[in-house]
């Protein structure tokens, strides 16, 4: 994928201030520190587009990021939003935070009319955790979107470069185990936002899931 565009356009604290839904859009989703805005740099092939901090809890908002890209050189290029969802677990807020977060979330998740697809990081060394489990839950047993198109679920256990080559197929077999747990029957795509493997097919199953 050739990244040909990408900035940020802006942050939303509530429904009011979400973007007009003009583009489609593919949401990341995962734990605090888990490793969601590595990926999301190595996604647009930038070092800094979205802010990384050891510090969890730093996203406190949806930030939404503008991309144009091209799959291969004289392909019709496309244009996407990524929403860099607020870290769970166990981000440093104050409770007032927490429970802003709430209608927010539910309502974007839920009804927003051009979200295309939900992507859940999860650390490939821990496997789904409690908070994965109810996100996967929460999505595939459908929402309040009735009129829109189904949002796809994507399942990506990062961090691939932290374990040896023989370790990732029963460390992704965890993974999956964990998933169908929830009710999520697909697979989870492994990949590394250090090194950028697997981006590829995370790509792949993006550009699927816009166009």
């Amino acid at each position: 994928m050739r990244i040909l565009s990408a900035e940020f356009t802006c942050g939303a604290d509530n429904v009011r201030s979400l973007p007009p839904p003009t583009l489609g859009e593919v949401a990341f989703g995962g734990r605090s520190n888990v490793g969601k805005s590595t990926l999301m740099n190595a996604l647009a092939q930038r070092k800094s587009l979205v802010r990384t901090s050891r510090t969890p809890g730093l996203t406190r908002q949806l930030n939404f990021f503008a991309l144009t890209a091209s799959a291969k050189p004289g392909e019709e290029p496309f244009s996407l939003y990524l929403v860099d969802l607020p870290g769970y677990g166990f981000a440093k807020v104050s409770k007032k935070e927490h429970l802003g977060w709430g209608p927010l979330m539910d309502a974007y998740l839920g009804q927003r009319p051009t979200l295309r697809a939900v992507t859940i990081i999860v650390d490939v060394r821990r496997g789904v955790e409690d908070e994965d489990a109810q996100l996967l839950d929460f999505l595939t047993r459908g929402t309040s979107r009735e009129a829109a198109k189904p949002i796809e679920v994507l399942l990506v256990a990062t961090k691939l470069d932290k374990i040896s080559k023989s370790e990732r197929k029963p460390a992704l077999a965890r993974v999956t185990d964990g998933a169908k747990r929830a009710g999520f029957t697909g697979k989870p795509i492994g990949v590394s936002g250090e090194t950028g493997e697997g981006t590829d097919l995370l790509w792949d199953r993006i550009q699927k899931a816009i166009l």
